[in-house]
């Protein structure tokens, strides 16, 4: 089974405490919280049994000047080995 470790080191994942720019719109997010939690995938299609893989959940808030750490908008996403979406609409800044 592939661990979460694995995960963090092939998406090339922030850590707590780092800030990414969104590829979108340009705007400044800080990392607030990781966790490891496992993700719904689609049932197997031989037996019909719900299935579930390891993925990695980062906590992003919105930075902004005079706006104190964790104060605004805040949002969070599931990332797995299944996915590029952190790729695709996220770059680490420090």
């Amino acid at each position: 089974m592939i661990g979460y470790e694995e995960i963090l080191r092939k998406k090339k994942l922030p850590q707590v405490g780092q800030v990414v720019r969104s590829k979108k719109y340009g705007t400044l997010w800080r990392i607030m919280e990781k966790r490891e939690v496992w993700q719904n995938i689609e049932d197997d299609p031989k037996s019909g049994e719900p299935r579930l893989v390891p993925a990695i959940y980062l906590a992003f808030w919105r930075m902004r000047e005079g706006v104190p750490p964790g104060v605004g908008k805040m949002m969070g996403y599931l990332y797995t080995l299944l996915d590029n979406t952190f790729e695709v609409n996220w770059e680490i800044v420090s």
